[in-house]
């Protein structure tokens, strides 16, 4: 037994002796085994949140088939020189045929959305402003010569309508389901050169204060848009249509990676109304509004410049029966807060006409809450 004893004694004080030469003179060895704060840990699998498609092929297969290129056409009239001085005369002093040798026919290309089984096309309204004929082209390169259904100046949303058995319409996403950083992609014809898809992410939503139309509220994405892109489809990873590509900012151009694109919830609203009632019948108050500056809102009392000021008001209009003046400072609408003239007209916009609208404006330095009966915009 003591034999035993002093043999695991030795054995124990060896297995030190060689542990504490290990930590001093190779280190190493330890620190393998045991990472510290600054080790790499081993690669783990990647979440399902973390995992995308490596192609987007499938959703452009889904999409480019309801995005097609549209053609316009009209006769621009060219001033025509003086026989005898060579000055330029207005056309017809000589009267000339109809379209004469010197007029000139003017053509432009866009690109557009096949919303409806029935061949209806959704696109830009300056796509197909002042055109005189207007084809679509679809996928498969056959032309149809379009109709105009209805256009939407304030959206800038046109409605074209084509016959063609067989087409196939966008499936139709929800533009209101978006988030900063989803991945669209951009279908469309840019500078005429055919179909052709980019990609990007949602740079952001709601965008407004931007001076491209009357109603603004649109999605901005960094996915390459080119002139002859205006009218085509916004997609997102599913092939779902969530926008309608509008507008690009450029200095030159060419795409810098801010375009803009008109959410489908409003553009199908849009088209609805056209394809129903052959205009879109908004909501209307008979106001003129200001913006408020930091003067302005502190020669009302106020601390901040959310609101709007009431600059004029139509006699018999539906504000002026509510019993709304000149100079209240409307700050919500509808229960909304009010923060610019844009958003209060936007407000009132998207309620239909005979509906009622609640105002709380301020007055004299009071909050005061009036009703109005809206009306429909006049054209």
């Amino acid at each position: 037994m003591v034999k035993l004893s002093r043999f695991l004694l030795q054995a124990a004080l060896a297995g030190v002796a060689v542990a504490v030469i290990v930590a001093l003179f190779f280190p190493g060895l330890l620190e393998q085994e045991q990472p510290g704060a600054g080790a790499i840990p081993h690669a783990t699998e990647p979440t399902t949140g973390m995992q995308g498609p490596v192609s987007y092929a499938s959703a452009v297969a889904r999409a480019a088939p309801a995005v097609v290129n549209i053609t316009t056409s009209r006769i621009v009239e060219v001033p025509h020189p003086h026989p005898f001085t060579g000055e330029h005369v207005p056309p017809g002093f000589f009267h000339e045929p109809p379209h004469s040798p010197a007029d000139r026919e003017q053509a432009s290309l866009g690109s557009g959305v096949i919303m409806t089984s029935a061949g209806h096309v959704l696109t830009n309204h300056h796509v197909i402003e002042k055109a005189e004929a207007i084809a679509v082209v679809l996928a498969n390169g056959d032309a149809h010569p379009a109709e105009i259904i209805g256009i939407d100046p304030d959206t800038d949303l046109a409605v074209l309508r084509i016959v063609a058995p067989g087409v196939t319409a966008a499936s139709i996403g929800r533009s209101r389901d978006l988030r900063v950083g989803d991945v669209v992609l951009a279908i469309g014809n840019p500078f005429g050169v055919g179909q052709t898809v980019t990609q990007g992410i949602v740079s952001a939503t709601g965008r407004t204060e931007l001076g491209i139309n009357l109603f603004e509220d649109f999605i901005q994405t960094d996915a390459a848009i080119n002139p002859g892109n205006s009218g085509g489809a916004l997609i997102n990873a599913l092939g779902e249509l969530v926008g309608i590509n509008t507008a690009i900012f450029t200095r030159s151009g060419g795409s810098h990676g801010i375009g803009f694109a008109i959410p489908v919830d409003l553009a199908r609203d849009v088209m609805n109304e056209i394809i129903e009632h052959g205009r879109v019948a908004r909501g209307w108050l008979g106001i003129e509004v200001q913006a408020l500056d930091r003067a302005l809102a502190e020669s009302f009392g106020m601390d901040h410049t959310r609101g709007v000021l009431i600059a004029g008001i139509l006699r018999g209009g539906p504000a002026a029966l509510a019993g709304l003046q000149p100079g209240d400072v409307v700050v919500r609408l509808d229960g909304q807060q009010v923060d610019n003239t844009r958003g209060a007209l936007n407000i009132i916009a998207r309620k239909r006409p005979g509906d009622e609208i609640a105002i709380d404006a301020r007055r004299d330095g009071e909050l005061i809450h009036l009703e109005a009966t809206v009306d429909i915009r006049p054209i």
